[in-house]
């Protein structure tokens, strides 16, 4: 790695509230009573922004994501501070995506327009089905009837960069009718669509208690590979394992992270990597309760939780995120992006190509194979420090 050479920078904000806490989520989210203190949140937001852009030095941001929780909880003039903070306080690269997660159940067609307005220009829809049924299971606050309506609210209020999340292997779920959300999604012409498995992460409802009708592993298959082959059938590039776009619709920030890319971290619990000129590489994660967070950034004592991360684990955590990508990398960009010669890795490549996970590409290059995207932890658990 050269000297003060540093990969591209992102920035994540996270707003922690949400109106209903979902049975299966993992993230750090908290249940929003009408005492929340959306006020004082944001304020300390503010301040770990004006710390961040400390971090950020003369970097440029390439996108920025304001994710949650549910960040269609706060309004849209609210989000317009924060973005007022980061353009005042960041260098912004020309053609910035900024996105913003937003659930159905809470927003209005005014909203989206003054979202727009604040100087969002991605918007991600958490839609996860349109069966009704489904969407009770899962413990969303909205019905499909809400999901079209948030779309064409999000279409009027000029949004041409508009994902759609979507689960599968939901309980209950069959393959006709995993199909017919895909249909559906894809009938709305979003520009990006995330299509995920449902998955029982620990510390969750789910986890604790699973739906006793969840579909198994080979019905589960069997909606993923129809599902995604009506997907690339219908224009949409798979280029990640779970996401799909329309040309020139990537999701950049996304894509920073699974190119171990560089990121900023501001909000309650949300994490940063950043990589210094020399090429040593840290990852630093803030208070995880809002109310620690908030208290930290009011004594202006905002805890980060740094740690180095060396060796072995630079390579894993680079192949981590990389071998989710089916088009794969290159030689070169692993050396970039983590300062270790690629034969640091070369006896694990070797491994995962016996075992029919990986190939070569030219480049040089390696990407894995369907059997390597379908068995994702077997093929990343070769590269275990």
């Amino acid at each position: 790695m050269s000297e003060n050479w540093q990969p591209p920078l992102s920035l994540y904000v996270h707003l922690p509230w949400c109106v209903r806490k979902c049975p299966y989520c993992d993230f750090n989210s908290h249940t929003a009573a009408d005492a929340a203190p959306k006020e004082r949140y944001l304020e300390a937001v503010v301040t770990d922004l004006k710390l961040e852009a400390v971090r950020a030095g003369n970097r440029p941001l390439v996108s920025v994501f304001i994710g949650g929780g549910t960040p269609s909880f706060f309004s849209g003039k609210e989000i317009g501070q924060l973005i007022d903070v980061i353009a005042g306080k960041f260098r912004l690269q020309t053609d910035i995506e900024i996105t913003m997660e937003a659930n159905p159940g809470t927003v209005e067609h005014g909203d989206l327009g003054d979202y727009a307005d604040a100087g969002v220009n991605r918007l991600s829809l958490g839609a996860q089905s349109f069966n009704a049924h489904s969407l009770q299971k899962l413990g969303r606050i909205h019905g499909p009837n809400e999901i079209y309506s948030a779309y064409e609210g999000a279409v009027a209020a000029g949004f041409d960069s508009i994902n759609l999340d979507l689960m599968f292997a939901l309980p209950g779920q069959d393959l006709e009718m995993a199909i017919q959300d895909v249909e559906k999604a894809i009938g709305l012409g979003p520009a990006h669509i995330s299509y995920y498995q449902l998955t029982l992460e620990p510390n969750t409802v789910f986890h604790n208690k699973p739906p006793p009708d969840l579909p198994d592993e080979e019905q589960s298959f069997a909606i993923q590979e129809q599902c995604h082959a009506l997907l690339t059938g219908h224009g949409y590039e798979q280029y990640e394992i779970s996401a799909f776009a329309k040309t020139g619709f990537r999701c950049r920030h996304n894509l920073n992270y699974w190119t171990f890319g560089d990121y900023l971290a501001a909000g309650a619990g949300a994490h940063g990597k950043l990589t210094s000129g020399a090429g040593e590489i840290r990852r630093y994660e803030k208070p995880r309760h809002p109310m620690s967070f908030i208290e930290q950034a009011e004594s202006r004592s905002i805890e980060n939780h740094e740690r180095q991360v060396i060796g072995a684990d630079i390579a894993f955590e680079f192949m981590l995120n990389v071998l989710r990508l089916p088009e794969g990398f290159a030689a070169a960009d692993y050396t970039a992006r983590t300062g270790l010669s690629a034969d640091t890795i070369e006896d694990r490549l070797t491994a995962a190509s016996q075992k029919g996970m990986i190939e070569a590409i030219e480049g040089p290059g390696w990407r894995p194979t369907a059997l390597g995207l379908r068995f994702q932890n077997d093929l990343t658990g070769v590269f275990l420090p």
